[in-house]
């Protein structure tokens, strides 16, 4: 099993300058390849200060620039929001800029609030996505693409560039419902997938879903890989992790406003909104806590066959706080699951 750092550009305090949360942000990109990371993911999310990261292809294209070998993913970029006509030659060209190293993460959305506020109202994301992914294959893969859909209605064109990565830009399917993920895998894509804040019950469910939709590929599915993301964060004691712990907590009372939650949203901010869960039953479902128990816990993920952890550390602490947690996990945790010579 291998790690990436999810750059995922919380904001709780919108006085403190989008100027100091991206340079935040790459700033922890340059740490993850010293501390041999295998990869950083990059989401794309507008109008609210969680995942704020509006163009994630032009983030990664400035990652690449200041990294030596960090995989590049996006975390997702959200298709429905986009002209695929435009997204395939800004892909393809964030490909060649990334000089190969980027992975083309993709979703259908998932905050009711934003979509609705972009045009784009979540109760048609599932058949927007559907066409908008079809669409972009084409473009990739074909020349004189034209089309006559629901969505898109066009005469024959060809993307400029064409892609340098062949067929196409690799791609990684963001899915949550097991029956999405294995249908994905039968499709031929990488999975991206995360169980939030809900049981470890739920995360096997997700992963074992990917291992019977590879196993049915044969071996044409053995270069499938099983990204899954989790808060996870090392703490320096334990009283380090509760105060930790409140502060994902409380983050997680934000998200959930906007992705299972009423969208409450002032000024950019989102509201903080009760959780479900009692602290205790949060506690397990996420993994906050020192080095030692670390190890233990994410050997569970390492058994199951995950290829990539995918690492969420901002949860609203400092940079220097986000910066001293991978210190610690690059130090205490990374060479048990990493090989030696992979850590810089």
């Amino acid at each position: 099993m291998e790690f990436n750092h999810f750059l995922s550009a919380y904001y709780p305090d919108t006085s403190y300058g989008g100027d100091r949360l991206y340079a935040d942000m790459i700033a922890q990109a340059k740490h993850a390849d010293r501390l041999g990371y295998r990869g950083v993911t990059i989401p794309e999310h507008h109008l609210i200060n969680i995942l704020l990261v509006p163009d994630p292809l032009q983030m990664a294209v400035k990652v690449a620039s200041v990294t030596r070998s960090l995989e590049i993913v996006t975390s997702v970029c959200v298709l429905p929001l986009h002209d695929m006509r435009v997204f395939a030659g800004s892909a393809i060209q964030a490909d060649i800029l990334c000089e190969g190293r980027l992975i083309l993460g993709v979703g259908r959305g998932a905050f009711a609030y934003e979509m609705a506020r972009m045009g784009k109202p979540i109760e048609e994301s599932r058949e927007r996505f559907d066409e908008s992914l079809d669409v972009l294959m084409a473009l990739f893969t074909r020349e004189e693409v034209s089309w006559k859909g629901k969505y898109y209605d066009f005469e024959p064109i060809t993307v400029m560039p064409r892609p340098v990565t062949k067929p196409m830009p690799q791609i990684m399917m963001a899915a949550l419902i097991p029956e999405a993920i294995e249908a994905s895998v039968k499709r031929g894509f990488h999975i991206q997938t995360t169980p939030l804040n809900a049981t470890v019950e739920k995360m096997k469910e997700q992963v074992d879903a990917f291992m019977r939709g590879k196993q049915s590929l044969g071996a044409a599915g053995k270069h499938l890989r099983l990204a899954l993301s989790r808060v996870c964060c090392v703490a320096k004691s334990e009283a380090d992790a509760r105060a930790k712990l409140e502060l994902a907590y409380d983050y997680y009372g934000r998200f959930h406003n906007v992705f299972t939650g009423p969208g409450i949203v002032e000024n950019g901010a989102i509201r903080h909104l009760p959780l479900k869960q009692t602290m205790e039953e949060f506690k397990q479902s996420i993994i906050v806590c020192p080095a030692a128990e670390m190890v233990d816990r994410l050997g569970l993920y390492h058994e199951l066959g995950v290829n990539d952890f995918i690492m969420n550390v901002n949860i609203g602490h400092s940079n220097d706080e986000a910066l001293e947690c991978m210190e610690r996990f690059g130090a205490d945790v990374l060479p048990h699951f990493v090989p030696k010579q992979k850590v810089a």
